[in-house]
């Protein structure tokens, strides 16, 4: 997947003037500018967030699938720091998928998609070999306040706002080694809006911030210190984890995601003697609709700390940012 993302940015061609964050920096969502070209007065600094996400089931219960598809979406504006305007609904399904499941799925889908306050403008479905479900996400962002993954600086410290381990637990549900109420916290955290965490940044005024989700804690970190040309230091015990995660992860329970992580970023991931190899793996490990990674000065923490813990979201300081090493992620 990496290799692909280099080859399409190698293909995009001369950037557009409109485009003020695109797909060279691996940023959660695009951001375009709106000026006179499109009716709307230059002076107005709106731009629009755009973002596009789905993917096969990862739940067996269909109505909190759809809820977790669109949660996850929706993420990506947040991160950047705006708010969800309207969702386009992509959809696949089997010609043999049950159509009560299939009505469920879109149901969980589209509250979630009210609960943001977007407006569902319409979508498209085709039939496909497996379910896939997810949504094309616009939004609004003033165009002076986007917080995206190159504004990391030595110093800055970190906040995750969700526990990790999602990947571990979603496996283990699928193999049938946990029971459904052991899920339920994971799948109850996927399905919870990144909304009052990306208020809380604002107000802190965050220098950079990315959701976890696909890539993992180390895949979506490392972004950021790409971006920031900086490295960024995990204290791995301040690290929250879904409670059972850790134990399933000793016996080996991982997502596919795991391997891809260590594949592509272990040659640019210092890992400190003593790290639990099951933590370490979790680290790594794939996350579905996981939370911010927020990173911010020093001197604002306690704002995003006050302003995280009125709006009722866990705060977690799990980090620092450093001067770039040779490394982009080290975890001590």
């Amino acid at each position: 997947m990496g290799q692909l993302a280099q080859v399409l940015r190698e293909v995009i061609g001369e950037r557009d003037e409109r485009l003020l964050v695109g797909p060279q920096t691996i940023d959660d969502a695009g951001v375009v500018v709106l000026g006179e070209a499109e009716g709307v007065p230059a002076s107005s600094g709106v731009a629009l967030v755009q973002t596009v996400d789905y993917f096969p089931p990862v739940l067996d219960d269909p109505r909190l699938y759809g809820a977790v598809a669109a949660a996850n979406a929706l993420s990506d504006v947040y991160a950047m720091g705006g708010r969800p305007l309207s969702a386009l609904n992509l959809a696949g399904f089997p010609e043999e998928f049950p159509e009560e499941w299939v009505l469920e799925i879109f149901r969980g889908g589209f509250e979630k998609i009210r609960e943001s306050g977007a407006v569902l403008a319409g979508g498209h479905t085709v039939q496909s070999v497996e379910p896939l479900f997810g949504f094309a996400i616009t939004g609004t962002i003033d165009r002076t306040r986007v917080i995206t993954n190159s504004g990391a600086r030595p110093g800055d410290v970190m906040y995750l706002t969700k526990p990790l381990g999602m990947g571990t637990l979603t496996t283990a549900g699928k193999l049938g080694k946990i029971e459904w109420e052991d899920l339920r916290p994971a799948a109850e955290s996927m399905a919870t809006l990144n909304d009052r965490a990306a208020e809380a940044m604002i107000v802190a005024a965050a220098h950079a911030c990315t959701d976890i989700t696909g890539f993992g804690l180390v895949g979506h970190a490392s972004n950021i210190a790409a971006g920031s040309g900086v490295t960024l230091r995990f204290r791995t015990a301040d690290l929250p984890v879904f409670p059972g995660a850790l134990e399933l992860a000793r016996q080996g329970v991982f997502s596919g995601g795991r391997a891809r992580g260590k594949a592509a970023l272990g040659d640019v991931v210092k890992v400190a003697a003593g790290i639990e190899p099951a933590l370490e793996g979790i680290v790594f490990d794939a996350e579905t609709s996981g939370g911010l990674l927020i990173v911010v000065d020093p001197g604002e923490a306690s704002t995003l700390e006050r302003e995280l813990a009125a709006r009722d979201v866990p705060v977690r300081l799990v980090g620092e940012v450093i001067t770039r090493t040779e490394d982009r992620i080290e975890l001590v």
